[in-house]
């Protein structure tokens, strides 16, 4: 059945809203809804399916693999799976982090 979740509904913390299908209805795809200060990012991780990073405001500087990627408002960074990766916003920024996967599972690889 079609529903409405508004954001503020989901849990969050002071920069993110995190949506996992499993828990509102079922859709394989997860997100987190980020809107954070300079300096705000995850430590390095990996999951094991694909992420998306939809940049909608700021820039973000991403380390995937070997690899330093500058991203910037309208652009879309694909983090395969199994990809240790992370990220640093360069300034303010908003994106939507999405998950291939009705629940998250993250590895974390530095503390």
């Amino acid at each position: 059945m079609t529903h409405i979740i508004h954001k503020d509904e989901l849990p969050h913390s002071e920069t993110a809203h995190r949506f996992e299908g499993h828990l509102n209805g079922g859709p394989d795809i997860s997100f987190f809804l980020i809107d954070s200060e300079r300096g705000g990012g995850p430590d390095l991780h990996t999951h094991p399916y694909a992420e998306v990073f939809v940049v909608q405001e700021g820039e973000v500087t991403f380390t995937a693999g070997d690899e330093t990627i500058e991203a910037k408002a309208g652009q879309i960074v694909v983090v395969p799976a199994g990809v240790p990766h992370k990220y640093v916003n360069s300034g303010r920024a908003r994106h939507i982090d999405i998950h291939a996967s009705g629940s998250m599972e993250t590895e974390w690889l530095e503390s």
